[in-house]
């Protein structure tokens, strides 16, 4: 049995992390801390667990093997540097850390200390992106000119129960968060373009305010390739019925997705003749085991997340290029970014 330590409530998925390492056959809760006493008190006393007020003592227990980060962003390089040097497991809600900088200090101390590391990026796992990789590792599409992907939701947006929208407050603290929608949101679409495309050369963002609010709860980043070809990337807070989106375009065909529909539409000239002339819908994958699954495995067996940490490092750099792009109004190359 793993024995997992939840390292705070802050964020909106924690409660989502706590019922997987409670209902996984292979791990329990047996601690918890949180930056506010309050609050954790209150989940530790749900669960009839301890709680620490202090980190360091209870990264110091011995019979804590594991924790789960859910913290504000800008403590996860403390956080995760401290539970890497303590001998402990980490699963995190992403994104790794808000720079390049602190992420690499945190892969440092994981790859000292020995410790298996895994980053929550649920959509890596998911049927339409498996399907997708499908379509593309085929060549349906021939050479990948466009990807556009978008997630936004009405987070913002004032309703019946709230005058600011259902999101927490605290999510719109610039300090805590390293941003709004694009660092929030726009992580998933900005990890599936670079799953789809590859790295960038540069990153050119644009964020809007329409709330008002000190992050931003609209933004486009479009990520430019030596090849020519372009990704653009969407989030927002201040969309009611915006569904989830991915389409793919290339020289031979083109690809769409959407949650409106949950089908993956293909149209190619690589298939058959007949294929060019209508669009032919793909069957989607049955998907993978989440990565809070997977991390138990990596733990178990003494494996390495390879592609997931690969992929969370080039998230941080995504979006540490994208807020110095929208802070700037010039484009950020990806080779400037402090390591």
């Amino acid at each position: 049995m793993i024995r997992v330590a939840m390292l705070s409530f802050w964020h909106v998925h924690a409660a989502d992390y706590a019922k997987q390492a409670t209902e996984h056959p292979d791990t329990e809760i047996v601690a918890v801390w949180d930056e506010l006493p309050e609050r954790g008190r209150r989940e530790a006393e749900a669960r009839g667990v301890r709680f620490y007020d202090k980190l360091d003592e209870l990264l110091a227990q011995p019979d804590i093997d594991a924790v789960i980060v859910d913290t504000p962003t800008n403590l996860h390089r403390d956080v995760m540097v401290a539970a890497a040097q303590a001998g402990k497991h980490i699963f995190t809600e992403k994104v790794v850390a808000p720079t390049l900088k602190e992420s690499n200090e945190i892969m440092e101390a994981v790859r000292k200390a020995g410790v298996k590391l895994t980053v929550s990026l649920p959509r890596l796992n998911e049927g339409y992106t498996l399907a997708l990789q499908d379509v593309l590792n085929r060549g349906l599409l021939g050479e990948v000119t466009l990807v556009r992907t978008r997630l936004s939701h009405n987070g913002a947006i004032p309703n019946d129960h709230s005058a600011n929208g259902w999101l927490p407050a605290h999510f719109y603290n610039a300090e805590q968060c390293g941003g709004g929608a694009m660092i929030d949101l726009g992580c998933h679409p900005m990890y599936l373009a670079r799953l789809f495309l590859g790295m960038p050369e540069s990153v050119t963002a644009n964020y809007g305010f329409v709330t008002g609010r000190e992050v931003e709860d609209n933004a486009v980043s479009v990520l430019r390739y030596a090849s020519g070809a372009l990704a653009i990337v969407e989030a927002g807070f201040v969309n009611r019925h915006s569904p989830f989106v991915i389409e793919v375009h290339g020289t031979e065909g083109s690809l769409l997705y959407s949650t409106h529909d949950n089908r993956l539409l293909v149209r190619t000239a690589k298939d058959g003749a007949a294929s060019d002339e209508e669009w032919r819908v793909q069957e989607l994958s049955a998907g993978r085991l989440s990565a809070f699954h997977q991390w138990v495995t990596h733990i178990q067996r003494g494996t390495t997340a390879e592609e997931n940490i690969g992929l969370a490092l080039d998230l941080t750099r995504l979006m540490e290029a994208s807020n110095l792009s929208a802070r700037s109004g010039a484009a950020c190359k990806l080779s400037d970014l402090q390591p």
